[in-house]
């Protein structure tokens, strides 16, 4: 069996990650150092934590469920326990993207992070068409990349990574660079900031008299409407009204240079906000 080192068992992330690993086929050692995490663990799952020294001896995978802000601290914390060859599994792009882990050539460094439930799915159980996240019920892609290390352990990760986030329908290859296009530069940096943007504009419509519960049902009816449209996932155009409309709210919501928010430095200040 392959050994995995799973730093933050106990954590939010990392609960749900030892979830899914149960039943693998993998030999998991769950490090987890607060008590309360540790107490969860046993609790919900039967699982009993070690200390980070027992967890690495010999293990091949080592995954750090952990925050952004503590990816660099605990990567460097454990750095000399790990042997050459370890593979070294980061869920998220920010801290590798900024120089947070160890330069240490001989480690192979693999970072992978959900797309999580697409809106247009095909869910009917309601565990599934509930579970907005993934990794629980609802069937996701996922992308994944080789920061560094021989090409041949790129399958081990992206086995590791298929069943963290269960249930997984396309696996996506993107580099380290890509995937801090996708975040925080698309899903974070426009999604999030557009959708607040959305919220912020119904809360104005109901200031203005709008009935909340109203406001809240059309707009999310033409998300979905005009969001199926636009993605291409049914074919249809807009009525002359509606690209009119476009044609003159767009210049007034945006920026004419907003797409700067891609350009590398401003990725790398973004990153360096987060971690």
């Amino acid at each position: 069996m392959t050994s995995i080192a799973l730093f933050g068992a106990g954590g939010k992330m990392g609960y749900r990650l030892a979830s899914n690993l149960k039943g693998s086929r993998f030999d998991v050692r769950h490090v987890e150092p607060s008590e309360a995490g540790a107490k969860r663990l046993k609790d919900g799952l039967g699982f009993d934590c070690v200390p980070a020294e027992a967890a690495l001896d010999g293990a091949e995978v080592v995954v750090l469920a952990v925050p952004d802000t503590l990816i660099g601290k605990v990567a460097n914390g454990i750095e000399k326990s790990l042997k050459p060859g370890t593979i070294v599994v980061v869920l998220d792009a920010a801290a590798p993207f900024a120089g947070h882990l160890p330069n240490r050539p001989d480690l192979t460094y693999f970072v992978t992070h959900p797309c999580h439930p697409p809106i247009f799915n095909d869910e009917t159980e309601m565990d599934a068409k509930r579970d907005f996240f993934g990794g629980i019920a609802a069937k996701q892609h996922i992308t994944s990349a080789l920061m560094q290390g021989p090409d041949e352990h790129y399958a081990l990760g992206e086995e590791v990574a298929k069943v963290i986030w269960a249930p997984v329908m396309r696996s996506h290859r993107v580099t380290v660079e890509q995937m801090a296009l996708l975040e925080p530069g698309l899903s974070e940096t426009v999604c999030a900031s557009l959708l607040v943007a959305m919220k912020e504009a119904m809360d104005e419509v109901v200031a203005r008299g709008v009935p909340k519960e109203a406001a809240r049902d059309f707009l999310l009816g033409h998300m979905n409407v005009l969001g199926s449209v636009i993605f291409e996932e049914t074919p249809g155009v807009f009525s002359d009204a509606c690209n009119k409309a476009i044609e003159f709210g767009k210049p007034m919501l945006m920026r004419d240079d907003w797409k700067r928010v891609f350009e590398p430095e401003e990725l790398a200040a973004s990153i360096r906000r987060i971690t």
